[in-house]
């Protein structure tokens, strides 16, 4: 039997009121979130050397089931267990210091008596929670920032709204291998695989229904994919790609909404990526002008630019700090065939150029792909998170209202 890391005999004095702060907040269905900041037992991992810190603690409480959130300043390796007599969950966090007087949260409310932490080895923190009753328990994490989310109990009630549904197509497929780099690096298995990366990611930090419009190296029409998207009823369409130019110089990472474009490379691009000529396109223009003149579409165009952005930036930030020369080529307009159909905000990202030797490479890199998979899950997290109707997934102090 693991022990307990207090004793009964031995158990921590209450915290000083005046060393918390109480935030309340009242929404629609009458739920009460209740945030205690616990800033005052933080420390660094060894003297000088700057640790892993718990830069918040929190709970809600709702019918049955009781949420805590942990938020730390990165996200650490943890264990989790269950002791009896009586019912304790515990968390024990590596790398993580705090300091030499433990501290002790009494709840009012909900499944949970006390919330403990203390020092349960040197380079291991533990936090205890204290069960009024034996109760399941699940527990997921997620970033920006870095957060434990333990669940306690069930509630007919979900905390979250009915989960926002993403759709990601992955370029290409089939007999249309895309562009082809110089060493045979085909687009249409670059994307699927960052497409499949950017699902994993989506589902499981951030808790997202997400589809992707191909599982499998197979062809699939541009009009059959945002089709795809629109039986999903899904709330935004990603369409992945890597881009190609004639000069190998030409770099970088650039996003695209759709509009019709007189910008010659944006022209060049979609063209590309439609397999039909620059002529054709432009012969195609007054076939979509309703379209694209659509009241249904204007109101997209202002999500779509946000999104784009979103994603453009999240790339740029992300893949800047572990790759050199980095371009940023920005977020571009242009007749993209595959986002025509879509009946919500959408987006097609070139992730690099596979023409440029360098980028080749660094798109056959599966690490560069996972980077680059994160920073556009990453994107279109905090694109969501800007809707009115975002799932609050775990609440962050910012979004509570000041007393």
């Amino acid at each position: 039997m693991v022990r307990p890391p207090f004793s009964k005999r031995k158990r921590s004095p209450e915290v000083p009121r005046r060393k918390l702060r109480l935030l309340r907040w009242n929404v629609a269905g009458g739920l009460a979130i209740t945030s205690l900041l616990i800033l005052l037992f933080l420390s660094t991992s060894q003297a000088g050397t700057p640790g892993i810190s718990v830069e918040d603690i929190r709970y809600s409480v709702r019918g049955k089931k009781t949420r805590v959130v942990i938020e730390l300043t990165s996200l650490p390796a943890f264990d989790l267990g269950r002791l009896s007599s009586p019912e304790r969950v515990f968390i024990d966090l590596k790398g993580v210091r705090v300091g030499k007087k433990a501290t002790r949260l009494s709840l009012e409310k909900g499944n949970l008596r006390t919330i403990r932490t203390g020092q349960f080895r040197q380079d291991t923190a533990r936090i205890v929670f204290d069960l009024k009753e034996r109760t399941s328990y699940q527990v997921f994490t997620l970033n920006s920032p870095p957060r434990l989310v333990i669940d306690f109990g069930h509630d007919e009630n979900p905390f979250l709204r009915e989960k926002k549904v993403v759709v990601i197509d992955p370029g290409h497929g089939g007999d249309d291998p895309g562009a082809i780099g110089r060493r045979g690096l085909r687009e249409k298995d670059v994307t699927l695989d960052i497409a499949r990366r950017i699902k994993k990611i989506l589902e499981e930090r951030y808790n997202l229904e997400v589809h992707l419009t191909r599982e499998s190296d197979r062809y699939i029409s541009l009009k059959k994919r945002t089709l795809f998207a629109n039986r999903k009823n899904a709330d935004l369409f990603v369409s992945i790609h890597a881009n190609a130019s004639p000069r190998r110089s030409t770099r970088g990472i650039e996003t695209y909404l759709l509009n019709w474009s007189s910008n010659a490379e944006a022209m060049r691009v979609a063209a590309r990526e439609n397999r039909i000529s620059i002529e054709k396109m432009k012969q195609s223009r007054s076939e979509l002008g309703m379209i694209l003149a659509s009241l249904e579409r204007e109101s997209k165009r202002d999500e779509s630019l946000k999104l784009a952005h979103y994603i453009q930036n999240s790339m740029v930030s992300a893949l800047s700090r572990r790759y050199r020369r980095i371009h940023d080529l920005g977020v571009k307009q242009a007749l993209f065939y595959v986002l025509v159909g879509a009946e919500m905000p959408s987006a097609l990202v070139e992730v690099a150029f596979i023409s440029n030797p360098s980028e080749e490479r660094l798109l056959r890199s599966p690490r560069f792909r996972q980077n680059s998979a994160q920073a556009i899950a990453r994107g279109i997290y905090r694109y969501i998170l800007s809707l009115p109707d975002a799932p609050k997934l775990a609440m962050q102090t910012s979004d509570l209202p000041k007393l």
